[in-house]
């Protein structure tokens, strides 16, 4: 029985997440003084008898003056694949994953270097399952890129009908993590005479998502958006927040 609720609960978070058929795609505008773009996603989440698997692909588009004909394709892709492996359900170490899970992508013809993370994930969850969280410690490798400490720590939490609002749901993600990398705009996005360094990375992406489906007899569409929250993360210094709005779609 424990090992059915382990798996009871996997298929919880993926109701709560509006994840009925474990995909979504979503379309956001960046308002972000220095993205001004339009960003695709598609966005999976798939339980199985041996854990569960997560990825997102996102697709930026943005007019680029200096190309006669305009943007005709994206400009950025990134994608990330996370996969948590779990074989001990029915012990007391059963909400404890291993997790490996890999990044990569290219933004505006600059590749964003390959990077693989091994490591644990712990999840914890309200009674009913209508709040979870995920705690991650992994170990972060980047191509080509060093790191003092090649450490990186995820918190991942969902919370469904907030508020006691039906259809409301507030969800995201906080990442940190060290990477050696150079700084060349300031935090007003002017450049560097001299780029800057920086030793770490922080990022976080909080959506807040509602489910106006539901009043017309499509509950799969959703209203909505987020703000991404970060410091020294990219090539860009200090401390931003880029809003953005937008609509998602549950199949």
């Amino acid at each position: 029985m424990r090992k059915k609720l382990f798996f009871a609960a996997f298929a919880a978070v993926a109701i709560a997440q509006g994840a009925m058929a474990q995909t979504n795609i979503q379309l956001f505008y960046d308002f972000g003084k220095d993205r001004k773009q339009v960003t695709g996603t598609i966005e999976g989440f798939h339980v199985d008898n041996w854990g569960n698997t997560f990825f997102f692909a996102d697709f930026d588009a943005k007019h680029d003056a200096n190309v006669p004909t305009g943007t005709k394709a994206p400009t950025g892709t990134y994608l990330e694949i996370a996969r948590c492996l779990n074989f001990w359900q029915d012990t007391n170490m059963g909400l404890v994953s291993l997790q490996v899970e890999y990044n990569g992508g290219v933004y505006r013809g600059y590749h964003i270097p390959h990077a693989l993370l091994v490591g644990a994930d712990v999840f914890l969850h309200s009674q009913d399952f209508s709040n979870t969280y995920n705690f991650k410690l992994l170990y972060k490798k980047i191509a080509g890129v060093s790191s003092k400490i090649p450490v990186q720590f995820t918190f991942v939490w969902g919370m469904q009908d907030i508020f006691d609002i039906k259809g409301l749901r507030f969800s995201g993600f906080a990442d940190f993590w060290f990477e050696d990398h150079t700084l060349f705009c300031d935090e007003t996005g002017t450049p560097y005479a001299t780029p800057q360094s920086s030793p770490y990375v922080f990022i976080s992406e909080p959506q807040l998502w509602y489910n106006v489906g539901q009043f017309i007899g499509v509950p799969n569409f959703h209203l909505g958006g987020e703000v991404e929250l970060s410091y020294d993360f990219g090539s860009t210094k200090g401390f931003w927040a880029r809003p953005c709005l937008g609509a998602k779609w549950v199949f």
